[in-house]
């Protein structure tokens, strides 16, 4: 007898972005929440700033994006993956709510969820100040949480909105 590969549950697709000043954490706490969703059988992309620079020939540094086009093309790409099921994980810092408001207008056109985190590296914790947008569904103080708690934080808003 074949074996056959056990029915895995389909959940929707959805971008979750997040953003914060360079070294809160974004790229940390994305690979953990990528690790947990795919062995939980979740189809997980992570665009980090590496990917952007292959895909587009841009972006200066692994989660820094230089301008409106970047976020604009990374925003893209997250939107296509998740409009065909992923969970696009982009752990990108965002430079003015335009940006972040332009790729949410694009996932809202194709009826595809899209939340924004703050990663809050806190009074200290980095050298580029990064303002909260206005418009996040999750603040993460990772200057108080583990990465597994951030990790879990995520996880239970993925619950809430029922894309985990």
């Amino acid at each position: 007898m074949t074996s056959h590969r056990p029915f895995c549950t389909c959940w929707p697709g959805a971008t979750v972005w997040l953003t914060g000043a360079p070294g809160a954490g974004k790229t940390t706490v994305v690979t953990g929440l990528a690790r947990r969703l795919e062995a939980a059988g979740r189809r997980v992309h992570v665009l980090d700033g590496d990917e952007q620079h292959a895909l587009f020939g841009t972006g200066p540094a692994p989660g820094r994006v230089r301008c409106a086009t970047d976020v604009h093309r990374v925003g893209l790409v997250a939107e296509v993956l998740a409009r065909n099921g992923v969970l696009a994980l982009v752990p990108v810092a965002v430079a003015d709510a335009k940006q972040a408001e332009g790729v949410r207008r694009r996932h809202t056109r194709s009826a595809t969820t899209c939340l924004e985190v703050y990663v809050d590296a806190g009074p200290e914790g980095a050298d580029v100040p990064s303002p909260a947008p206005d418009r996040r569904d999750l603040t993460l103080p990772a200057y108080r949480l583990s990465v597994e708690e951030s990790v879990t934080e995520l996880v239970n808003l993925l619950k809430q909105r029922e894309l985990a």
